[in-house]
């Protein structure tokens, strides 16, 4: 590893250089960020998946860094401007930005007002203004008269628009203004003339101004759509008298004799060049700030959607609810595969509720249903009082389900490719049915921007984005751990190691060959080599196998030990995970060798107390005020139960059933000061909250949890 990027990183994320290079080690190895943080601690001296997402970030910055240095170097060198000191400074640069500064005056341009000054053969003049000895700058000028240049003032422009280029470009003017952003800098937004009905939902920002520094990622986000959308122009500056004293400082002497050029090249300089440019990047930078503010919002909600409570391998009847349409019905075995679909009216002028109701107790005794989950669309209040009134032959519980990206779930390849016979009502449905039983291996197959949470999603970089997410998902998948014989090719690609062309032989063996009966089976799998078992084989689950170690996220590498464990305690594999008695007498530093440390011996320990025990809670059951349907019957102090259905960094969204979610913002969620809306409350959970305001013209709720 290089040297200098080990103790950058070190330095940066204060983790030892030891640590960074064994880690970097092992990504270049091939190994995933699930693998190292699970089966690596001895290693890593236990590092865990954020630390180790971080270095490998900061590893691949720098080799971004590293590769445009020699661009950088190659092309000054092609000019024949590369000094040795020159070569040094850029070599033992390593941020971006002031990279880009050392660069800029070598940088190819257009044709630019300070290059065609040159081409007129004024940079001799240029030198001797910016020199500030010349007694008579204008008698100087008179020199420098030619066919192109025709008066002193064509002359003196032209060395001004020289030096205004020479001040734009000096590092030391870029780093002062740079900083005067930071801390002063204003954001403006104005509304763009004529524009005003169009853009109607941007009125709070027709006429908005706010320190950079202080506005909110949200906020931010909301402007430059409003910019994107052509209803707002935006303007980011400190004060322009500020930044020209700055600059004044740094380019006039004190015993300067032309000193009102200097000042008209600064304030050109600044307003035509320095200014655009340095508002650019900061443009740039609280663009990026704020996505990657909203994408860890966004992270941090899928992540506690996909690790929800699943309810397990239950026989469900799932119902989407519709009015005019019906709803549709589906029936699912254990493992998620569609019986039977049908429609029922229980809804409307032409519903019959009698007949809906018989048919759904029909149904719930064939198909011998444990429980019934109701999709929390239109129609879901109702089809939820529907239900609760019909008398089963036996206790059949039922569930409100979020389905937020069903329907693009219903419409998607994947669904054509599970469901090619039915159409998207079926699909929509299942997808409900299958949220409940394992929300984790359901949602793995909808693009996370469908799901409904996080803030101005589609709004921020989208690469940026689908790597965030797609390492929590990988993340969620790994920690759970995957059923071989029972997973989807969605559900298998994000598994470590695997892909979509392992999950697709996985998936394929399965069929062919039958259930898997061994983890050292996948070996079988076409295109499965050693590394690819390595990091998958610890997250895939076997029920019922030879072994009942592949139960578990006991590695295979570390079987050895357990049987270890087995001889010194004379008992087997039963007792060794049946008996705590047994094994709290084990001493773990026992079985510490030169392949494999505490750490390792300990997880191990701790899988045999609970062997491939779900890390997920339970599931629960929860109900509206069932006096309480529509927006129409809140009243202002009322107190409800409701359901947490998005977070963002200025409140809390909650659903108490009135087909509009209401707001706890950020200022009402505790009787204490709150940062975080996370600190509070996570994604679907079940809370109390008082109504605060009703705007029904506008559909807006406000909730506050203070008391409550």
């Amino acid at each position: 590893m290089n040297i200098i990027f080990r103790e950058i990183i070190s330095s940066a994320l204060g983790i030892s250089e030891k640590q960074v290079e064994k880690t970097v080690e092992l990504l270049e190895e091939g190994s995933t960020i699930p693998f190292i943080s699970r089966y690596r601690k001895e290693v890593t001296s236990s590092l865990d998946e954020v630390e180790i997402g971080k270095i490998d970030e900061q590893l691949k910055k720098l080799t971004e860094i590293s590769a445009r240095k020699e661009t950088i170097l190659k092309s000054i060198e092609e000019q024949g401007q590369l000094t040795d000191e020159l070569k040094n400074k850029i070599e033992k640069c390593w941020d971006s930005v002031e990279l880009e500064d050392i660069y800029l005056p070598y940088k190819a341009k257009r044709k630019t007002r300070a290059s065609i000054a040159k081409e007129k053969g004024l940079e001799g003049l240029a030198k001797i203004v910016m020199a500030q000895n010349e007694q008579d700058v204008f008698l100087r000028a008179e020199k420098f008269i030619n066919k192109e240049v025709e008066t002193v003032e064509d002359a003196l422009q032209g060395a001004r628009d020289i030096i205004a280029e020479w001040i734009a470009e000096n590092q030391n003017s870029r780093k002062k203004i740079r900083w005067l952003f930071s801390k002063e800098a204003i954001i403006k937004s104005k509304l763009v003339k004529a524009k005003e009905e169009e853009g109607i939902k941007f009125k709070d920002y027709f006429d908005y101004e706010e320190k950079l520094s202080k506005c909110p990622s949200h906020r931010i986000l909301a402007i430059r759509r409003g910019e994107d959308a052509g209803f707002l122009k935006i303007n980011i500056s400190p004060f322009k008298e500020k930044a020209i004293e700055i600059l004044e400082r740094i380019f006039i002497k004190h015993n300067s004799n032309c000193p009102e050029q200097i000042t008209l090249a600064v304030k050109d300089s600044y307003q035509r060049l320095l200014k655009p440019s340095i508002e650019t990047e900061f443009r740039n930078s609280s663009k990026e700030i704020a996505d990657d503010e909203a994408i860890n919002v966004f992270s941090k909600n899928l992540r506690q959607l996909l690790l929800e409570a699943p309810l397990g391998q239950k026989r469900v009847l799932a119902i989407d609810p519709g009015f005019t349409s019906g709803c549709k019905i589906v029936c699912l075995d254990e493992q998620g595969n569609l019986e039977h679909n049908q429609n029922i009216y229980p809804h409307g002028r032409s519903g019959n509720i009698k007949m809906a109701s018989k048919q759904l107790r029909t149904l719930v005794s064939s198909f011998k249903i444990d429980v019934i989950a109701i999709g929390n669309g239109t129609a879901s209040r109702e089809t939820e009082f529907f239900v609760s009134k019909i008398r089963f032959t036996k206790d059949v519980r039922a569930f409100v389900v979020s389905e937020d990206g069903a329907s693009i779930y219903s419409a998607s390849e994947v669904a054509r490719e599970e469901f090619a016979k039915y159409d998207v009502t079926v699909r929509g449905a299942v997808s409900i049915g299958r949220r409940l039983m394992d929300p984790l291996a359901e949602l793995v197959k909808i693009d996370p921007k469908s799901i409904g949470v996080g803030q101005y999603q589609h709004d921020v970089e989208q690469n940026k984005l689908k790597q965030s997410l797609d390492k929590v998902t990988e993340s969620c998948v790994n920690l759970v751990g995957v059923n071989i014989n029972t997973a989807s090719k969605h559900l298998l690609m994000y598994v470590s190691g695997l892909g979509p062309q392992l999950a697709k032989n996985i998936v394929e063996h399965r069929t062919k060959e039958g259930a898997f009966k061994s983890r050292m089976d996948l070996k079988k799998i076409k295109r499965m080599g050693g590394k690819a078992f390595e990091q998958c084989a610890g997250f895939l689950r076997i029920t019922n196998g030879e072994n009942k170690l592949d139960n578990t996220s006991v590695h295979p590498e570390s079987y050895n030990v357990v049987t270890k464990m087995m001889k010194k305690n004379n008992c087997s594999l039963e007792k060794l995970i049946g008996k705590s008695e047994i094994r709290e007498k084990i001493n773990a530093e026992d079985y510490v060798d030169k392949n494999i440390g505490l750490p390792t011996i300990n997880d191990i320990l701790k899988e045999l107390a609970k062997p491939g025990r779900d890390p997920r809670k339970a599931v629960e059951v929860f109900e509206f005020d069932k006096n309480v349907r529509k927006i129409e019957d809140l009243e202002v102090g009322m107190k409800l139960a409701g359901i947490v259905t998005n977070i963002t960094n200025f409140g809390a969204f909650i659903d108490v059933g009135v087909k509009q979610d209401g707001l706890v913002h950020i200022s009402e969620l505790a009787d204490k000061f709150v940062s975080d809306p996370n600190e509070i409350v996570t994604m679907h959970q079940q809370v109390e909250v008082k109504v605060k305001s009703i705007d029904i013209e506008r559909k807006r709720i406000g909730f506050s949890m203070k008391n409550c």
